[in-house]
């Protein structure tokens, strides 16, 4: 039951571009979004992931006006809630295999793999997560995990009825204003509230083909798409009408009118 209403929920509600300015977001659903954050998996248990809930209200006029990017300016402008999102990238250096030595405790991490905190002091912080935090590849590889936290996040949101997107911020004003440290890394901003536009926004958004995407065995030989899958992923909402439904420029139109926009 609950696969099917994650299946649901993933074909669900595309990004809102559309909010209700005035409408403001409860303050149990945006815990629950965190919550949902906090409980993602995550490489080393390190939880890269920071962020700082702010309501756009609360944003002196011209730090939000300097927050906006060219090409996200009136969703943060028009979502009541601003999620910054933020990689914590001296976490690791910090804790020196503390989160690994928990997991050791709880027994996640075991003898019968090799595990122990002498392993964890002796082999795996000083030869592997210390070097690993002077690699070129570690900001990518953590920001994969924030990543994915941010999306365990973003279903939580849709799941509770809230419209959601992902937005790129000014990280400049950003830190001035939220008191950002000098190692936080600055990702991406989920802006929160409810949507003015149907749930459908639009229909499904496009997608490359299945098969430029995913492969089996080998580069160039496509990952075979069986039909029935599609059609059962058709049959709960996973899969959806593409874009543009009928009536999406006359909805996009109304909306202008109503949040006085241009048309």
């Amino acid at each position: 039951m609950i696969f099917m209403e994650l299946r649901s929920v993933l074909g669900g509600r595309r990004s809102i571009r559309f909010f209700d300015p005035d409408r403001p977001v409860e303050r149990a659903k945006i815990q629950r979004i965190l919550e949902a954050m906090r409980i993602a998996s995550c490489a080393v248990n390190a939880h890269w992931l920071r962020a700082v809930v702010v309501n756009r209200a609360e944003i002196p006029a011209a730090t939000l006006e300097a927050l906006k990017t060219p090409v996200a300016g009136l969703v943060q402008e028009l979502a009541p809630v601003h999620i910054y999102c933020y990689l914590d990238a001296g976490v690791v250096t910090r804790m020196k295999g503390a989160r690994l030595k928990e997991l050791v405790d709880v027994g996640a991490l075991n003898p019968t793999h090799g595990w122990s905190h002498r392993f964890v002091d002796e082999f795996v912080y000083p030869q592997i997560l210390e070097p690993m935090t002077k690699s070129p590849g570690y900001l990518v590889s953590s920001a994969f995990d924030c990543g994915g936290a941010g999306t365990q996040g973003l279903l939580v949101a849709v799941d509770e009825g809230l419209g959601a997107c992902w937005t790129a911020f000014n990280p400049v004003p950003a830190k001035e204003l939220l008191g950002i440290p000098d190692d936080w890394v600055p990702l991406y901003c989920l802006n929160l509230g409810y949507s003015l536009e149907s749930k459908e926004a639009g229909g499904q958004r496009p997608r490359p083909a299945f098969e430029e995407l995913y492969f089996e065995g080998r580069v160039g030989k496509p990952f075979a798409r069986d039909p029935e899958v599609v059609s059962e992923l058709e049959k709960t909402g996973m899969l959806q009408t593409p874009a543009p439904l009928p009536g999406r420029r006359e909805e996009v139109r109304a909306l202008a009118r109503r949040l006085a926009l241009p048309e």
